[in-house]
């Protein structure tokens, strides 16, 4: 049996439902579109699934999982906002593109942790945050980031150069 307390479970389905739009922006869009409705609803329960996250402490103190959030809540507004951030220059939409994919894999980060934790149900396939086994499926999801960046960033290069040529 899994144990969450109540504000664990409520953070776990928040985190979860962030995940569908980030997925249906990433497939529609091909980026997690902020100006999009369904990157306006992931940015929200993403910002819901941090703040949740911060009195659940299991060990009794802050983890790598609440810096991640902090990053996260950083970054997010960053990202909407980055067309109107002079810094960001021309550059801003390729920014707000690594941005928000950053918020995603610091999310899928944990949400992997704690689930490979706790199950399979009675011999989970972790024991811990620090088991070495989690090691290997931690580089595939930072594998899968970095060739979804780059396919992003590539994607979004071939169509600002189109319509320059326009």
């Amino acid at each position: 049996m899994i144990h969450l307390s109540t504000l664990g479970l409520i953070h776990t389905i928040i985190g979860v439902l962030a995940l569908i739009p980030a997925f249906i922006s990433l497939f529609s869009f091909g980026v997690i579109a902020p100006q999009k409705r369904s990157g306006k609803i992931y940015i929200v329960l993403t910002a819901l699934a941090c703040l949740t996250s911060f009195p659940i402490m299991s060990s009794g103190h802050l983890s790598a999982g609440h810096f991640l959030a902090v990053m996260i809540l950083v970054m997010l507004p960053l990202a909407y906002y980055a067309s109107s951030i002079k810094l960001f220059g021309q550059k801003w939409q390729y920014i707000q593109v690594v941005l928000m994919s950053l918020t995603l894999f610091f999310s899928l980060v944990p949400a992997f942790t704690e689930t490979l934790i706790r199950v399979p149900l009675g011999h989970p396939f972790a024991t811990g945050q620090q088991d070495p086994a989690l090691q290997p499926v931690m580089g595939v999801l930072a594998l899968v980031f970095v060739v979804g960046i780059c396919y992003q960033l590539y994607k979004l290069k071939a169509q600002n150069r189109k319509l320059q040529s326009v």
